[in-house]
């Protein structure tokens, strides 16, 4: 995509969102486009993130911009004795249960962001989450991407979600939220982005690509995003049995996120 073209997009988008502003991240470039809406000017920040990109998956320290503009956000922990496993986008059949298997191989802990449209259709693989003692947090209930909507629908589809999901935690889907939702979700959630994008989601990328860019640099405290779909699927289960065999290696634990 062009800057220009991504210019554009960003002018429609901050004039027609009464929200004020917003950022849009072009993936493979790392670069971030934030703008804002003031008196009916648009003001844009053209910004480099502060990222490595290895084989594909990507590294992300947010930095003094993305922290003001994604304030009460939690990139990663600080605990170097444990990893921060999360899954976005289930329950999901044929895959939950997979995943589940695997972490019991390792007695291994993880946090699951599912949607709600997806519990309400598999209850018993959400119960089957939480029984085995993992976490969950919201994803919104049917995958809203956070700059396409105003404030007051995002924040109806998560509460939609949380009818059903009760948790404190909440990922925003695609990591694409303006600053206000971001704001307004913060008074009843905290909320949760990564520091290591595995990109399983990506058919174009080998599943042993896609897990050399995961493991490279792993390291106490990382939140790592990894995906229960059956997109995912073929990556995914390539990654997580070595992901998890790294971790034990390297005298890891993987744990719930409790914050």
């Amino acid at each position: 995509m062009m800057i220009v073209d991504v210019l554009i997009v960003a002018i429609s988008l901050a004039l027609s969102m009464p929200c004020g502003g917003g950022v849009i991240y072009i993936m493979h470039t790392k670069i971030v486009i934030f703008f804002y809406l003031r008196k009916k000017r648009v003001t844009f920040a053209i910004r480099k993130v502060k990222c490595k990109e290895s084989e594909n998956s990507m590294r992300v320290n947010p930095g003094k911009i993305l922290n003001w503009m994604f304030p009460n956000v939690v990139w990663q922990i600080d605990d170097p004795e444990g990893i921060y496993l999360t899954f976005d986008d289930g329950p999901t059949p044929g895959v939950t249960e997979w995943i589940l298997q695997t972490l019991d191989r390792y007695d291994a802990k993880a946090t699951f962001f599912v949607l709600g449209k997806n519990v309400e259709q598999y209850p018993d693989l959400y119960r089957m989450i939480i029984e085995r003692g993992h976490k969950v947090g919201n994803h919104t209930y049917s995958h809203q991407k956070g700059l396409t909507m105003s404030t007051e629908r995002y924040l109806e589809d998560i509460d939609l979600a949380a009818d059903m999901v009760h948790s404190e935690l909440f990922r925003p889907p695609y990591a694409r939220i303006t600053r206000s939702q971001v704001l307004a979700v913060a008074k009843r959630y905290r909320i949760v982005m990564w520091n290591v994008l595995s990109r399983d989601y990506n058919r174009n990328i080998s599943p042993k690509r896609c897990l050399l860019g995961t493991i490279r640099g792993l390291k106490g405290g990382d939140i790592i995003s990894l995906h229960d779909s059956a997109k995912s699927f073929r990556n995914m289960s390539y990654v997580l049995p070595a992901l998890l065999r790294m971790a034990r290696e390297k005298g890891l634990e993987c744990k719930i996120l409790e914050l």
